[in-house]
């Protein structure tokens, strides 16, 4: 894989704190936790931010640990995603009079008709998108940075991620929410997401947070041979679902998952 490029956006590392590294092994909560008896929970350590909102008690781990269990309990096997799942906090990422709600498993308004979508879609996507990892990811594009939740997931997941957002507001606020985790493995970029970021192809992942009518050529063009692409399409039916792609080394095999609905892919910066 050809050396990275060199963003403008990229956050500063300030104090050079980069993501925490993850094995299956480390990652100490069970996937199957057994109904009707407490889940074992492993320490979750959180990355740095700011205090969280006065009296809402959403800094322990033990918040974040509930989540985790549901998501296993909900079908998430990939102990790898458990594990960063369990490490970001979500509420950093929400209104603060949503706070209260940010470890529901519901999507929220981030402000410009967007959401953050539910905890269980995020790690379902994430779990498509690393199917057969042995390990970390490597260079990995996201499309809809939104307000920065799933690129901070990412960063536990893969060496660099590259995340693009059409919409100036979010990419200004997705900057201020992951400022403080200290997050040198990402780098936010301001422009049009269905043209990817060739500069940075080819990519071990590439992963939208928005769905349209097909899946944009450039897209594939920026897998590597081997990799995935984890979308919401719209199918033949007319409704969305989540596409799974892999790049093989005479084509591209697909496949047609569950039912979802994501804000439409649309082109330019707004």
């Amino acid at each position: 894989m050809k050396p990275r490029p060199s963003f403008p956006a990229k956050l500063p590392p300030a104090g050079g704190q980069s993501a925490a590294s993850l094995s299956p092994q480390a990652a100490q909560i069970n996937p199957r936790p057994t109904t009707g008896q407490g889940t074992r929970q492993g320490r979750v350590n959180s990355a740095a931010g700011p205090a969280s909102p006065s009296g809402l008690g959403l800094d322990s781990g033990a918040v974040r640990a509930r989540m985790v269990a549901k998501l296993a309990e909900q079908g998430v096997q990939d102990p790898w995603v458990l594990q960063a799942m369990g490490q970001v906090e979500r509420h950093r990422f929400v209104e603060t009079a949503l706070a209260g709600q940010a470890y529901e498993d519901t999507s929220l308004p981030i402000g410009l008709g967007q959401t953050i979508s539910k905890p269980n879609v995020v790690a379902r996507m994430i779990e498509l998108l690393r199917q057969d990892a042995p390990g970390k990811l490597g260079r990995v594009l996201e499309i809809g940075t939104g307000c920065g939740y799933q690129a901070a997931v990412l960063s536990h997941l893969a060496s660099e991620v590259y995340s693009i957002e059409r919409l100036r507001g979010l990419h200004e606020k997705a900057k201020k929410n992951l400022l403080p985790f200290r997050l040198p493995n990402v780098h936010l970029m301001l422009g049009d997401g269905m043209l990817g970021f060739p500069k940075g192809a080819p990519y071990a992942g590439i992963i939208s947070a928005a769905g349209g009518d097909e899946v944009p050529s450039v897209w594939l063009d920026q897998l590597a041979v081997g990799a995935k692409l984890v979308a919401p399409t719209v199918t033949a039916s007319g409704h969305q679902a989540l596409v799974v792609i892999r790049r093989t080394a005479t084509g591209f095999d697909r496949q047609v998952l569950e039912a979802v609905h994501f804000v439409p892919l649309k082109s330019g910066i707004a």
